[in-house]
């Protein structure tokens, strides 16, 4: 999917909106759906769509309108290390699903993953502030007040606490993985099953509109 720019001088309402529609999650961005899909490959797994996790998703769906990751694979990737780096404060369920993150970006696209990660430590999150709040503000001004975009003030590269922050995200990020994929392999034939069901509606549909 390409990658959508954000005007500047849009709210983060109507920012959110376009992002919404843009990547077919609904007019509420599914916050309100009992279940959602985890992508194994092609396989689509349904697991329980939590408060925690719809706590969080508001907040990531907002960091991803600010930095400009997509929500592809390795979009998703980024803005995990992203959001690591720049502090995920209270939101367990961010710290779980972001660990994990960062572990499939180290495997898949390293410096991308490094990249957003230092990049989040010159950033700050939106994690914790009044939610409603953030929606009245301009994309542009939320972004300077963030950082998204500063540059490093060293010519050296990264410091060695945020190297040592990396080192130690990614070993907790390579506990979740390993427990991650043992769910998989529990899961995997719910999401084989899941796909024949909607292979098959979906030809039960079209011969029935024939």
């Amino acid at each position: 999917m390409a990658l959508v720019h954000y005007d500047e001088g849009l709210t983060m309402r109507e920012a959110r909106a376009l992002y919404f529609e843009v990547n077919r999650f609904g007019a509420d961005g599914g916050y309100g759906d009992a279940w959602v899909d985890f992508k194994l490959g092609p396989l689509p797994v349904p697991f329980p769509n939590t408060r925690a996790r719809v706590r969080a998703v508001r907040y990531h769906d907002l960091h991803h309108v600010l930095t400009g990751y997509d929500t592809n694979a390795t979009g998703e990737f980024e803005i995990a290390a992203w959001e690591l780096g720049a502090g995920c404060k209270g939101f367990v369920a961010a710290w779980q699903l972001n660990l994990g993150g960062l572990f499939a970006g180290l495997l898949s696209a390293p410096r991308r993953t490094v990249r957003a990660f230092f990049r989040g430590r010159r950033s700050e999150s939106l994690y914790g502030r009044p939610f409603e709040d953030l929606l009245d503000r301009e994309v542009g001004a939320l972004r300077r007040e963030m950082r998204v975009d500063e540059r490093s003030s060293s010519g050296s590269g990264p410091a060695a606490l945020d190297v040592l922050r990396l080192a130690l995200a990614s070993l907790a990020g390579l506990v979740v993985g390993v427990l991650g994929f043992a769910a998989v392999l529990v899961v995997a034939p719910i999401g084989i099953v899941n796909l024949a069901l909607r292979r098959h509606r979906a030809r039960s549909a079209a011969e029935a509109g024939a």
